[in-house]
């Protein structure tokens, strides 16, 4: 089954070079100009992944990721203008599992793209693990990648499932930022070991009752995460 790719970003041009690119690797591309467009289809298609532009017309990108991340855990690339280290850190905060900053080289971008799709395709065939486990107040549905805190549903997105995934598959392990950073984003993620920390404290916010008292995911100082 072909994947389906949203592009949202109101320079049409641009939105164009990218379709034609990424139809040529056989997947399916919709097209949103605006935030308010990016949502609708959001919520009326399933899709593969977004690339969202942050400076966009009506609902900006950020706010739109934000508002996917409420109903889905669809991966999300965040296209910038921008190259400063906030900016980045914030499409993260906001819930993005990878951003590129323009202008881009498509190649880079597909390869981006590819990547991410290869993971999510990976996790969703379930390996030879159980397909649920239960910890304490946490159940994992390893398969359809969701997570309940208490019988109550936490809306997870996919690098925050990949970090809990790979804790709870080795429990009491020590990663360090780097390690996290090199298995979760891959070794040509251009973003550095803050993106770490980003996703941990988000997660930490979901599973946890006491985020700043945490449980399940325990900080070795001066080395790094591992889950109890």
């Amino acid at each position: 089954m072909a994947n389906r790719i949203l592009v949202v970003d109101d320079e049409k041009l641009i939105v164009k070079g990218i379709k034609f690119s990424l139809e040529q690797d056989d997947m399916l591309v919709d097209a949103a100009y605006d935030g308010e467009e990016a949502l609708k289809l959001a919520r009326l298609n399933e899709y593969s992944l977004v690339l969202l532009d942050v400076m966009l017309p009506k609902i900006d990108g950020l706010e739109v990721c934000q508002q996917i991340r409420e109903f889905s855990s669809v991966p999300i690339i965040m296209v910038t203008a921008k190259g400063e280290d906030m900016d980045k850190i914030m499409g993260l905060e906001y819930g993005a599992d990878d951003y590129i900053t323009k202008p881009f080289n498509i190649l880079e971008l597909k390869a981006r793209i590819r990547a991410i799709l290869r993971r999510s395709a990976k996790k969703s065939d379930g390996g030879e693990r159980g397909a649920r486990a239960r910890i304490r107040d946490l159940e994992i549905d390893y398969e359809a990648k969701r997570v309940f805190v208490s019988g109550r549903e936490a809306n997870l997105t996919a690098k925050e499932f990949d970090l809990l995934e790979l804790f709870t598959e080795n429990p009491g392990k020590v990663y360090s930022r780097e390690n996290l950073l090199n298995t979760v984003w891959g070794f040509d993620f251009p973003g550095d070991v803050r993106t770490v920390d980003v996703h941990v404290r988000r997660l930490r916010e979901k599973v946890e009752k006491n985020p700043s008292d945490p449980k399940y995911i325990n900080t070795k100082w001066g080395v790094g995460y591992y889950f109890n």
